[in-house]
């Protein structure tokens, strides 16, 4: 059996898998305080004894390069409580197994890769837009990443001229997580996306911001696919105004594949993220044998 844990900012899921990445058993919980919230994750994972390996998926950032004394750590994370914490280290030191860390979007884009979406491709990225934004991206079996994972939601977009909202992100105030994610909306009427009329102006204003981030992905990486989740894309409408925007900002100036292909919603739904970590597991114990 495989292990998998899709760490977000605002909840833990937690799942065990059979060797095809059949779910046995997911729970979820709050994100609380970080050893409060792992005490949890080991009385899950602790019933089962025939575990092979845990694959990770974390809010972050988190810090990834295998050489920094800091691996494994979540860093300089909005949420107080877990900024500088040795979350893979609190892991290894309960569990003697293989573990699998990566970022939470890291981990969907590699369940949609193998399992979803982009299954047929060699290239993909993955978008969340919810409580923040954040991507992934994976090329011929691989992630893109260097000296640190992709930080896609805090790239800078030009402003909407009817848009007058100063942005909320704490680092960047309107780069397009500031202007795009769920909590934007919130701050700019009070109220949660989803009590929004589908006509709402804002709308047109989060479909420009998204659309000019897939743009700029586009040009850079020149991905097979573009794989968009999140709470944020659960309004049903969104899907096409971002890519009639998409359209208009790329302007032809680049081939892609046809646009009902190219710009998805996941075929996983909810589970990618958590697919791919017990996919992330699975290779994480392939490696190590």
């Amino acid at each position: 059996m495989y292990g998998a844990i899709e760490a977000g900012g605002t909840k833990f899921v937690c799942a065990v898998s059979d060797e095809k990445f059949n779910i046995v058993k997911r729970v979820s919980f709050p994100t609380v305080y970080p050893l409060e919230t792992l005490k949890s994750v080991f009385d899950f994972f602790d019933s089962y004894g025939d575990l092979k390996a845990i694959g990770i998926g974390s809010f972050g950032p988190i810090d990834i390069n295998i050489k920094s004394p800091q691996y494994g750590y979540v860093t300089s994370t909005p949420k107080v409580d877990w900024r500088d914490f040795n979350f893979l280290g609190e892991m290894k030191a309960h569990y003697d197994m293989p573990i699998g860390w990566t970022t939470d979007v890291n981990a969907a884009c590699l369940g949609e890769y193998e399992l979803g979406s982009a299954i047929e491709d060699s290239s993909c990225i993955y978008l969340t837009i919810g409580t923040g934004i954040g991507g992934g991206a994976i090329f011929n079996g691989e992630f893109v990443e260097g000296f640190g994972h992709p930080e896609m939601g805090h790239i800078l977009v030009k402003r909407h001229p009817d848009d007058d909202f100063s942005g909320w992100c704490p680092y960047h105030g309107d780069c397009l997580e500031g202007l795009a994610a769920g909590p934007s909306i919130e701050k700019r009427y009070g109220i949660k996306a989803q009590e929004l009329e589908p006509g709402h102006r804002v709308w047109n204003y989060i479909a420009y911001y998204i659309a000019q981030g897939l743009v700029d992905y586009t040009l850079v990486l020149r991905p097979e696919k573009l794989i968009l989740g999140g709470g944020v894309m659960k309004q049903s409408h969104i899907l096409e105004l971002i890519k009639r925007e998409f359209i208009t900002l790329l302007a032809d100036y680049v081939k892609i594949p046809p646009i009902d292909e190219y710009i998805v919603t996941p075929s996983l739904g909810d589970n990618a993220g958590v697919i791919g970590g017990l996919i992330l597991a699975k290779k994480k114990w392939e490696a190590d044998r």
